[in-house]
């Protein structure tokens, strides 16, 4: 966590910056975000038994940034605060404030110099990948360097070094690569063209890690014993094609020599039996592709991709979403509808193959129609983790109505996503409609409505939403989602009710939820969210 001091002398040397600059070409924007929430305790839905509603009551989650740019410096600063936040861990309390983010960069002719906090990845981002995901506290920016230099205007080699964000620290291992990206069209007049890249990363284990490493595998048997190692490396080839209305897009990634935990891997006792779960040493790969197509009034794209072994994360004893240093593209549809979006497949980082088909196609200037069919098992397309076909009709009458409607159908692997052991594979359909009504220019209501079919895990549900909004200012929210067929217990009502006004740069909301418990997920990316019962206030502000 930064000292105050340090900050307040930031703050100082900002302002004096600001001031002294203004009149001579200084850029300052900027934004701030906070959440805050009222927890309401509800036993009948099991929003009770963690800090917030038993003691603390309310907590909240705020960032304000800073961007500044004057003669070819440019500097990005965030101070983040938390206060009985529930984003870290959904069961606890976390309470902390810092600077969460710093980044100081400058082009000097054809090469560009970064230091701070960096937010980059190397092709789709399956050997590296800094990011920040708000909503689920995550942030994985690289506190280090970056070196980028322009060759000429379609190819750029870039180099990078540094460790890992934790919160407000770092992880214990160093993180270092290079990437080359390039693009070639013989000529303008050309139909096809190219894009190609290499990438290359090393992760190096400090001290500590390796010791410990050292440690559990010496309480293994010879049988299950590992040596470790300190470096790590990692490599991708990708390159784009285009043809006319066709695009073709090729990933092959590989890891060797790394430390991994395998929640599945049977671990030999002294007794000889086994149990589930250990550390193990070796390498992995990534094989990820895409296809497209767009034209005469018809979108396709394709997805395919296998996984075996790659869970590269900046220490190896991390879990669920932290230390994450890849991301790999997730294989299902993101659903945007409370009871479609309900069960959303995690990405399997040791044991996945997939594929994903997408079909749009306009009809004409009222009619489209669209068809999503993805289907994800294991590395050896044998076992069914996922499978879903999802399919809409939308009818636009310009400038006064829209509607949409359609179905899903689903299979989702509990035991794998859920950890729940023993229980079947949940089978949903949902049909589901909306409805967007103009008015005016003004005036606008929105009704959509879901229901899910489902004999497994929570039973059967319905939902209603209706949105009335008045440009450019209000918009007022109301819904419910309810329990008609309860797999176990009774049948409980989740309404929510909600107001947003907006001004110029200024967004305030308050809503008061009550929220099933579920799995979230963002990009494939998933946390369990527990049930929710209170009042969520949230104000958005940008300059």
């Amino acid at each position: 966590m930064i000292n105050q001091k340090i900050f307040t002398a930031i703050l100082l040397s900002i302002y004096t910056s600001i001031t002294v600059f203004s009149q001579e070409g200084l850029s300052v924007w900027g934004g701030f975000q906070t959440n805050g929430n009222l927890f309401l305790r509800d036993s009948l839905i099991g929003a009770y038994n963690i800090p917030q509603y038993d003691k603390q009551i309310f907590g909240s989650d705020s960032w304000i940034n800073l961007n500044m740019s004057y003669s070819g410096f440019n500097l990005a600063l965030r101070y983040d605060i938390f206060n009985n936040s529930n984003l870290l861990n959904p069961n606890s309390s976390y309470t902390a404030h810092g600077l969460g983010r710093w980044l100081l960069s400058k082009e000097i002719e054809k090469l560009e110099i970064s230091a701070g906090y960096i937010y980059d990845q190397i092709g789709s981002g399956i050997i590296f990948r800094s990011f920040e995901e708000r909503a689920q506290l995550l942030d994985n920016a690289l506190l280090g360097f970056s070196l980028k230099y322009n060759i000429h205007n379609d190819w750029s080699i870039k180099a990078f070094g540094g460790k890992q964000k934790n919160l407000f620290s770092t992880y214990n291992s160093f993180i270092k690569g290079i990437n080359l990206n390039g693009f070639y069209k013989k000529s303008d007049s050309s139909s096809w063209s190219i894009a190609p890249g290499l990438g290359f990363v090393n992760r190096t284990f400090g001290d500590e890690i390796v010791n410990h490493l050292a440690q559990i595998s010496g309480s293994y048997l010879p049988v299950d014993q590992f040596v470790p190692s300190y470096n790590t490396n990692a490599a991708t080839f990708y390159n784009t094609f285009y043809y006319k209305k066709f695009s073709w897009y090729l990933e092959t990634s590989i890891k060797l020599d790394d430390i991994y935990y395998d929640p599945n891997a049977l671990r030999t006792l002294a007794n000889n039996k086994t149990n589930l779960g250990k550390f193990r040493k070796g390498s992995g790969h990534v094989y990820y592709t895409s296809f497209g197509f767009s034209g005469n009034k018809l979108g396709i794209t394709a997805e395919a991709k296998r996984t075996d072994g790659f869970d590269f994360r900046a220490e190896p004893n991390l879990a669920l979403n932290r230390g994450l240093v890849s991301y790999i593209p997730p294989m299902a549809r993101v659903n945007t509808y409370r009871l479609t979006a309900y069960y959303t497949p995690a990405t399997q980082f040791l044991s996945e193959g997939a594929f994903q088909i997408d079909i749009k196609y306009g009809l004409n200037d009222h009619w489209t129609f669209a068809i999503n069919y993805s289907d994800i098992k294991d590395k050896d397309f044998k076992k069914q983790f996922y499978r879903e076909i999802h399919a809409e009709v939308f009818y636009k009458e310009p400038d006064q109505y829209q509607l949409t409607f359609g179905i899903q159908r689903q299979e989702f692997n509990q035991e794998l996503y859920f950890g729940k052991g023993g229980e079947p594979t949940v089978k949903t359909f949902t049909p589901f409609a909306e409805f967007l009504y103009d008015f005016s220019s003004t005036h606008s209501l929105r009704i959509e409505t879901q229901y899910m079919f489902n004999k497994q895990d929570i039973g059967s549900w319905i939902y209603f939403l209706a949105e009335y909004g008045i440009s450019p200012h209000w918009l007022f929210e109301i819904s419910d989602m309810y329990n008609t067929v309860p797999h176990k217990g009774k049948s409980l009502n989740y309404p929510t009710a909600g107001i947003v006004y907006t001004s110029g740069n200024n967004r305030y909301g308050l809503r008061f939820v009550k929220q099933v418990q579920g799995i979230v997920c963002s990009g494939g990316i998933c946390r369990l969210e527990p049930a929710f019962s209170g009042l969520r206030a949230s104000i958005t502000s940008n300059f």
